[in-house]
Parts: structure tokens; sequence; C-alpha cells
């Protein structure tokens, strides 16, 4: 697996452990859960756009 790759499956999982952390947060009433959720989503958003922009700009 190269670099890349794995910077990009990283994010993917920051992603979803996110997404669930909100989700389960806001559910269950628990607004520091739910925060940790938003924060590691927009943390995983963020990784998946730096490997956008790093793709972009890669010679072919």
């Amino acid at each position: 697996m190269t670099v890349a790759a794995d910077e990009k499956s990283q994010a993917k999982g920051e992603q979803a452990k996110g997404k669930v952390k909100k989700v389960v947060g806001g559910a269950v009433g628990n607004e520091s859960l739910k925060a940790k959720g938003e924060a590691e989503e927009t943390k995983g958003d963020l990784r998946a756009a730096k490997e956008k922009a790093k793709d972009a700009i890669k010679p072919k």
C-alpha cells in the first residue's frame, strides 16, 4: 500500500468514526462526544482534501 493510499484510507476511517461519534453523542445527549465526533470528522475531511490536492498537482 502506498503512502497516499494509506493517508486516504486513514481519512475515510476518521470520517466514519467521527460520524458515528457525532450521531451517538447526539442520540444520547452527550455533547462532548458529539463535539469530538464533529472534530474527528472534520479532521478526516481535511486529510482527504489534502490528498485530493496532492493528486491534482501530481505529474501524470
